[in-house]
């Protein structure tokens, strides 16, 4: 029998199991969230990935909402993944901003709770936040995300728990090898977003050699390649065939040879990074995403 990739997990550094496979929400408005995140439930996702920042929180907790009631599925089956906001950076608002989260959720805990950035003089105190939110038992793992080696190592010196992931982007143009090494050094598991590197890494010819190769899609080998790296990925997609197909990756295998194609296509090559940003001063933030549909999805 066919494995199948939305059953497998790892386990995290606190012991907890985290699927290797799931969806994310980025750039979509409430009303796309929920169906996709209905639709994902559906067939047979587990992982869901938003943030604050995105502004769909209400409308993931929807689609988490509908999606059990269509399956008949529990709250405990799924691993939902948020992440505090830079502009909520800081001890205790970053407490203060958790429940606000939960609220637009509609939950009563969070399986997973990231640093979305780490915002210059204030990740320190987030991440004390985290840890006592987690200790609260309000979270089941806490960890961080795109903090280079440099900050994560800064987080270590002062953290009395080691983050459980470090979600970056990663994709074939922008592998991150050397914090991809801290974390299997310091036992945190990486995460990708953006792990089909948008049309640029679809569209590469090696990608799609391969893909007439397995008879596969452009998107079906990339993750297939992260998850032979041992990715934790989370692509997204607002269309139902998508959200299946990118999810068929269980029935082969990429030969070493093949990966180490795929690993030579490595240019560096962020898409966004830290230094874009104008908050990094600890002073300004960014602002969350409002869509057309926000006020019809306030509770």
């Amino acid at each position: 029998m066919t494995k199948n990739i939305l059953d497998e997990t790892t386990t995290l550094n606190n012991g907890v199991k985290m699927p290797y496979f799931g969806l994310g929400v980025w750039q979509t408005d409430n009303h796309t969230a929920q169906n996709s995140v209905t639709e994902a439930i559906k067939n047979g996702y587990r992982l869901i990935d938003t943030a604050k920042e995105y502004g769909n929180q209400a409308g993931v907790g929807k689609g988490i909402r509908e999606g059990l009631k269509e399956t008949g599925g529990n709250r405990k089956d799924l691993f939902i993944t948020t992440k505090v906001f830079n502009g909520d950076a800081g001890y205790d608002s970053t407490i203060r901003a958790f429940y606000d989260t939960l609220h637009e959720l509609q939950l009563t805990y969070i399986d997973l709770y990231l640093i979305h950035w780490p915002v210059d003089g204030r990740y320190i105190d987030t991440w004390h936040a985290l840890e006592k939110l987690y200790k609260d038992g309000l979270i089941r793992a806490i960890g961080i995300s795109n903090f280079d080696n440099e900050r994560l190592q800064d987080l270590l010196d002062h953290a009395s728990i080691t983050p459980a992931i470090n979600q970056m982007e990663y994709n074939p143009l922008n592998q991150e090898k050397e914090i991809h090494e801290m974390a299997r050094m310091t036992g945190i598991q990486l995460e990708a977003w953006s792990p089909l590197g948008g049309g640029e890494a679809l569209n590469d010819p090696i990608i799609n050699q391969l893909a007439e190769k397995y008879d596969k899609t452009a998107a079906q080998i990339i993750l297939r390649w992260n998850y032979q790296q041992d990715v934790i990925t989370i692509p997204k997609s607002t269309h139902q065939k998508r959200i299946i197909e990118n999810s068929q990756i269980a029935d082969f295998e990429l030969s070493d040879e093949d990966v180490q194609k795929i690993q030579e296509m490595d240019q560096k090559k962020h898409t966004i990074w830290y230094d874009v940003f104008d908050w990094h001063n600890a002073i300004k933030a960014e602002t969350v995403q409002t869509w057309d549909d926000t006020e019809e999805y306030k509770s």
